[in-house]
């Protein structure tokens, strides 16, 4: 043994310091964390054959340990952490040899990259960040952040320290807009530092609140760092529970738990949109305290612009405040007392029979022993009684063909409310935007949005007294057909006044791009490959659409084609567009007929848009800068991996996972594999961390009864904060290449000081109080 540790310590040790000089050496990381892995296993395996590397194993022959096992200890809980005094033999790290390990190492990377990287079941999850990366760098292209700074600066400028709460909200909206750090932090660097220094503003504030603004791109959905552990979370959790069962006495997860052990990349989106939204709030208080304490060094800026027609604080509370909450607010009180939600009858079904589910009583006393302690013994009597009453199991869904010739009937004591979500959903946006109208330019003629909300008030109507949930599609189309006319109308005149608002104008389009591709993802429409996928395409278009503006062209072809997207979308949503059956209804064959002609043309508009970009020398760039991202995501995934298994090989990550649980609280294993990642966030990349660290750790602290999602938006909280600790952290290091040169490296670490600070209190409230993470994804269906 060497200074006293065990080979497998020391081999460990190794492994980190080869990782290490391979990160500081100036190679490309992607390329040093493999050549680490290589360089690891060549210095363990030379050591080992030199006998210099001895492991103190457990003796499982002992009559010590024999009786141990007779006492009823589970033979996978015993280690030398927790019973130190058990008999112990010494034998080689590898006890088949180095040329033994070296070949399992060599097939087993082989496995992984199949499954991980070209045809594993979690390759169309990661196709979502080749699209995400693409949404982001074409975003930021096409000067969108430009012009939201500018704006935001005019809007909050004239508060203490607005241009520092301006920076914030553009991050926050960058955030969903892009996910993209570096990106972020080097457009507000090159935009916001010079305005903010220019105008008195503290070198150590403008530096800090912009590295941390830049990296909410990392939690604010769509955030690829989510997508990433997100796909790796799901395969650690469903292994780790079904381990868990098998050692609570149980045949599988699903007995155990009673639900299914899953945890999607969509559901982990919902999760962090509370914790995005909680951690830019902070930012933004302290830049506004800090203001208040310190008003020298962060005035007050008045920023000239237009933005729009002059009005009241009144006027501006009505229309922009209290008539979107009476809205969204009444439909929320509607649904709470049964007169507004889902009218198919499916639907309804589903929910009634995912209430009814109950917990298998037919398992084995141990089982039953663990169920009762995990779910409490009135759960486990009340499933007892109703399985006595013959209740069971939810029957599976109906197959396709099946559903589309007989749909399921709903339960016989449900009735349909009144008002149907979608079209309440309809009533809220555009009412908002008649809204809005009306508070930006107050004084022009209200009839045609008066008009318009009038329109609005006899859909409503039409949804209460004529359309149920008998009612076709087609039949809905056609009795809205005129309200939907007359309200499109109104709202054509409102978008005109809208225009009219600098503000308005530019939060506009980009929002609309965010609310298509994360609601189509919270709202458990969609996956996020496919949502990707509409956020880059909806991306190329916008850019698209203002590279044809400030070339004086018309861009009515780009605008005709966003149409097309959301008449085909509709039609696919309330349409049956499957036309290979043997029977085809006439109203399926024009709804698939329709939604196949808005598919074409939005095809065409899109390849309109590509070649616009490729004329003005944006597409080559963009497609350029989105491979290089891309396979730089990729070639980490297939060098950490490569380090990963030289750690398996020599037994270190069952040394790690037999220390973790050695301990008896679910949450100290916790606490400590935080403190771990935040202390290698500041020499680590998130990548490195998630595909180094977190498979080693994840068998632990997903194998608990922690919920998962509070798991994994801790963890990316923790990775967040890496883009920000010094000495590596890479927020500074794209802050410090476009800062000006009166701003010196001390200022940036001064200034994000604080705001690791906030990171940390961050972390805590989420630890304290963790239904922040699990209030959405409870309320939103999946």
């Amino acid at each position: 043994m060497i200074f006293g540790l065990d080979g497998v310590e020391i081999g460990l040790l190794i492994v980190l310091c080869c990782l290490f000089g391979g990160i500081l050496s100036g190679f490309p990381v992607a390329f040093a964390i493999a050549g680490a892995g290589i360089i690891s296993f060549g210095i363990i395996a030379a050591l080992d054959s030199a006998g210099l590397l001895i492991h103190q194993a457990i003796d499982t022959g002992s009559q010590a340990y024999r009786d141990l096992l007779n006492t009823g200890v589970a033979r996978d809980t015993v280690s030398v952490f927790r019973y130190p005094d058990l008999p112990r033999v010494e034998e080689a790290l590898f006890p088949g040899g180095w040329e033994q390990a070296m070949d399992r190492n060599l097939s087993f990377i082989v496995n992984r990259m199949n499954e991980r990287v070209f045809a594993g079941q979690s390759i169309e999850t990661l196709l979502a960040v080749l699209m995400f990366v693409m949404m982001g760098i074409v975003l930021e292209r096409s000067k969108i952040a430009e012009d939201l700074l500018t704006t935001m600066a005019r809007v909050f400028g004239p508060l203490p320290g607005g241009l520092a709460v301006s920076v914030v909200v553009v991050g926050a909206f960058l955030a969903a807009s892009t996910g993209i750090v570096g990106a972020t932090v080097v457009t507000m660097g090159l935009l916001s530092l010079p305005t903010m220094l220019r105008n008195g503003y503290s070198p150590e504030l403008s530096t800090g609140v912009i590295s941390a603004s830049g990296t909410l791109g990392q939690i604010i959905p769509p955030s690829i760092v989510i997508v990433l552990l997100g796909t790796l979370a799901g395969d650690l959790y469903s292994t780790a529970q079904e381990a868990r069962a098998q050692t609570a006495g149980c045949t599988d997860a699903l007995t155990y738990l009673g639900r299914p052990a899953v945890v999607s990349v969509g559901t982990l989106f919902q999760a962090a949109m509370l914790p995005g939204i909680l951690l830019a709030f902070l930012y933004a208080a302290y830049a506004f305290g800090y203001a208040l304490l310190n008003p020298s060094r962060a005035p007050a800026v008045n920023i000239e612009g237009d933005t729009g027609e002059a009005v009241t604080r009144g006027e501006t509370l009505t229309w922009f405040l209290i008539v979107p909450v009476l809205l969204i607010g009444g439909a929320v009180m509607l649904n709470q007392v049964g007169l507004l939600g889902s009218q198919d009858q499916r639907a309804a079904f589903q929910v009634q029979s995912s209430d009814t589910t109950l917990l298998r009583t037919n398992v084995s006393d141990q089982c039953r022993e663990a169920m009762i302690e995990l779910h409490g013994q009135e759960a486990w009597d009340e499933s007892v009684r109703l399985r006595a009453q013959g209740a069971s199991d939810p029957a599976p869904e109906p197959e396709a063909d099946a559903e589309a010739d007989a749909p399921a009937q709903p339960a016989r004591d449900w009735n349909a409310p009144p008002i149907g979500t979608g079209i309440a959903t309809i009533i809220i946006l555009l009412g908002i935007v008649l809204s809005g109208a009306r508070g930006v330019s107050p004084l022009s003629d209200p009839r045609p949005l008066i008009i318009g909300a009038g329109g609005l008030v006899l859909m409503l109507l039409a949804d209460i007294f004529l359309i149920g949930p008998a009612t076709s599609s087609m039949a809905t189309v056609i009795l809205l057909l005129i309200p939907l006319a007359i309200t499109l109308w109104g709202c054509r005149h409102a978008v005109d006044r809208l225009s009219q608002s600098d503000l308005i104008r530019v939060v506009f389009p980009p929002l609309v791009l965010i609310v298509a591709v994360l609601g189509s993802i919270l709202g458990g429409i969609t996956n996020p490959t496919p949502a990707a996928a509409l956020g880059a395409a909806g991306a190329i278009m916008l850019a698209a659409y203002r590279k044809l503006q400030d070339n004086g062209e018309s861009g009515r072809v780009v605008i005709f084609a966003a149409f097309a997207v959301v008449v085909m979308i509709l039609a696919g949503i309330n349409f049956d567009l499957r036309i290979n059956h043997a029977e085809v209804t006439f109203e399926s064959w024009l709804a698939f007929l329709v939604a196949f002609a808005c598919y074409m043309f939005a095809f065409f508009g899109l390849l309109y848009s590509c070649w616009v970009l490729l004329k003005n020398s944006v597409l080559g760039p963009v497609v350029r800068e989105t491979a290089k991202v891309t396979s730089m995501v990729f070639t980490i995934l297939i060098g950490s991996q490569l380090l990963n298994l030289v750690v398996i090989s020599f037994g270190g990550e069952h040394y790690i996972q037999q220390f973790l649980r050695s301990f008896d609280s679910e949450f100290t294993v916790f606490l400590i594999v935080m403190l771990v990642l935040f202390l290698l966030g500041f020499v680590l990349d998130f990548l490195e961390i998630i595909y180094i660290v977190i498979p080693i750790v994840g068998p632990v602290i997903y194998g608990g009864s922690f919920d998962p999602k509070w798991v994994t938006i801790m963890i990316a909280v923790n990775l967040q904060t890496s883009f920000l600790t010094p000495p590596f952290g890479f927020a500074l290091f794209y802050l410090r290449g476009v800062a000006p040169k009166e701003v010196t490296t001390g200022h940036i670490y001064r200034g994000v000081f604080p705001f690791v600070i906030i990171q940390v209190l961050g972390i805590g409230i989420l630890w304290f109080f963790p239904g922040i993470v699990t209030i959405v994804p409870d309320l939103i269906p999946n």
